[in-house]
């Protein structure tokens, strides 16, 4: 049957607006390129005109140089043509894609519309309220136990502030005196020295015979008695 009849043929998709403009920026490159070689070949006409007197030969150039600025002119036309639908073309390249980015950011965000309300149903304020309650109890449970626990025993609690400051006064009072002695005895410090000046000195050579003494001993140079001379001899 689909020899006799055919099949039908798939249509070919449409070309996508990247594709549009790759084409028509190719042909207006061409274009492009054949308006240079024009201008070329009008410059060279230009100095023809020039070097040629009045005349046949230079209306002849002229005619030449007419037709290929005839040409030059409907190819820029062509370029202007080109190029208006290429910037028509990324005009709608540019909306899509804003579009695009459109679809993109709502996909996104009913996404995550769709997870906040999941969110949202196990999480309540009241029970956060309740929980915030639950710890201030807790909180302060736990420092009436410090409290107690950190209680001293057999402390008095009928001290006044007239007890207080005479027990500062005499731990002042302690603490002077134990700086000033720095825990030397009394007869060592340098206050309580003996005065040098009114020690009697030592003696010096024989000793003076007392007034009323006879038969004294006679001493040597150290103070001791001598010995008589006869009992040495005998």
């Amino acid at each position: 049957m689909k020899k006799i009849f055919g099949s039908k043929k798939e249509k070919e998709p449409p070309p996508s607006i990247q594709d549009a403009s790759t084409r028509i920026n190719t042909r207006g490159e061409n274009v492009d390129e054949k308006i240079k070689k024009l201008d070329a070949e009008l410059t060279r006409y230009r100095e023809q005109i020039k070097k040629t007197r009045p005349g046949p030969a230079q209306e002849a150039v002229k005619a030449r140089a007419m037709r290929v600025l005839k040409q030059k002119r409907m190819y820029e036309g062509q370029r202007d043509m080109l190029y208006n639908q290429t910037f028509n073309l990324d005009q709608v390249a540019f909306a899509a894609e804003g579009l695009k980015d459109a679809q993109q950011t709502m996909s996104a965000m009913k996404s995550a519309n769709k997870e906040l309300k999941g969110m949202m149903k196990t999480v309540k304020i009241q029970d956060i309220d309740n929980m915030q309650d639950e710890m201030m109890d807790l909180m302060d449970v736990s420092t009436e136990i410090q409290e107690s626990l950190g209680r001293s025993y057999n402390v008095p609690d009928d001290i006044d502030e007239e007890d207080l400051m005479g027990e500062l006064d005499a731990l002042e009072a302690d603490m002077g005196m134990e700086t000033e002695s720095e825990g030397v005895p009394s007869y060592l410090q340098p206050d309580n020295e003996p005065d040098m000046e009114a020690l009697p000195s030592a003696p010096s050579g024989h000793a003076a015979v007392p007034p009323g003494r006879h038969n004294a001993q006679a001493e040597d140079e150290f103070g001791l008695p001598t010995v008589p001379q006869a009992s040495i001899r005998s």
